[in-house]
């Protein structure tokens, strides 16, 4: 029973890494406690937290409790954690190789840093014509938007504070469009900016918060709800501080 505890902590900790919502992770772990013949699952789980007890036929339990950091957004190692999942459930799979899959998953990479840097480019720079801007404009914010993916991974590198973090790109991203528009490149740094903060904004941690505080889980939805608001405070005042150095406020 020790060694399945640690096999279910083990995925719950990597669902939640990967942006996965409290109620799902949940669920999951009940359905895993079944599943390696557990007499009862009992999960607590926070944004940073988790703890699990598992109680056999003997009525002796098991506890483990764990920290979970660095939490994101990866859906496609969600969707490979979930078909993991369904597998144990229905015992398709030895211990041997769900340790060996959970493995291959937390490790994986599923797009190359180059395929995020065009990803980037081309995301900040499509919302900058989206918002009203010209082909100079969506240029702009094509080129910022591949320095801003570097800049992104140099902070998580850096293991950066992921406020500050927010506060950082901001600043950068907004200093760079100011840039242009100082060099005489564009006459409007507005749909530039726009293009590239766009990038920042924490949109699936909001749905996630929301679908957390729907499905009752208050303590957690309440968390990201905070999470996210102090994240677009940070986008802000990047952006206020940049505009403020370089003699305008844009937006």
């Amino acid at each position: 029973m020790k060694k399945s505890l640690e096999i279910i902590m083990d995925i719950g900790e990597q669902m939640m890494i990967s942006g996965a919502e409290i109620s799902r992770v949940e669920e999951s772990i009940q359905h895993l406690g079944r599943a390696f013949g557990a007499k009862r699952t009992d999960a607590f789980i926070i944004t940073s937290n988790m703890e699990v007890s598992l109680h056999d036929e003997n009525d002796a339990s098991y506890t483990q409790t764990r920290r979970v950091l660095n939490i994101g957004t990866d859906i496609e190692k969600l969707h490979r954690l979930n078909d993991l999942i369904r597998k144990i459930c229905a015992k398709n799979i030895s211990e041997e190789e769900i340790k060996a899959r959970i493995e291959e998953i937390k490790c994986g990479t599923v797009y190359s840093f180059s395929v995020i840097m065009l990803a980037y480019g081309l995301i900040s720079g499509a919302f900058a014509l989206f918002f009203g801007g010209g082909v100079i404009e969506s240029v702009c914010s094509f080129i910022i938007g591949i320095i801003l993916s570097l800049i992104v991974k140099a902070t998580e590198r850096a293991s950066l504070n992921k406020i500050f973090a927010k506060f950082f790109c901001s600043f950068a991203a907004t200093l760079l469009a100011f840039f242009c528009l100082k060099l005489g490149i564009v006459s409007s740094v507005d749909h530039i900016i726009i293009g590239n903060i766009m990038l920042l904004i924490p949109g699936v941690g909001l749905t996630v918060a929301i679908r957390d505080l729907f499905a009752g889980d208050n303590l957690s939805g309440a968390l990201r709800s905070i999470e996210v608001v102090l994240f677009a405070i940070a986008i802000a005042g990047g952006y206020f501080l940049s505009a403020g150095i370089m003699g305008g406020i844009a937006i």
